[in-house]
């Protein structure tokens, strides 16, 4: 189970560069906030400049903010992301469904 720094740097980016349809189809641009040690915050573009960006690039359609522990485990078992999402430890601004669309590119 990567951390957030290793999984947006490297296991994201190369699940999209493999699956840019499956990437695209998700159709937008996420920002995910990870805090906690090994945490940062990027943006994830599925909808045109596919990609990875380190940092808030201000075009974000959703806002994901989760701790670092939550993330590893959510990667661990994507099929527990809505119980953190219904716990708290998951928060989601903007377009919720689209939060709904990721767990093809993420899980």
């Amino acid at each position: 189970m990567p951390d957030a720094r290793t999984s947006f740097t490297t296991v994201i980016p190369e699940k999209i560069r493999a699956s840019p349809e499956r990437a695209r189809a998700v159709g937008g641009v996420v920002l995910f906030k990870i805090s906690g040690e090994r945490g940062g915050v990027w943006t994830v573009n599925l909808k045109d400049d596919l990609g990875v960006a380190e940092g808030d690039q201000g075009r974000a359609d959703c806002t994901i903010e989760l701790p670092n522990e939550v993330w590893e485990s959510m990667t661990a078992d994507p099929r527990g992301a809505m119980n953190f999402y219904f716990s708290g430890r998951v928060r989601v601004l903007g377009n919720a469904v689209l939060a709904s669309k990721l767990q093809g590119i993420l899980g």
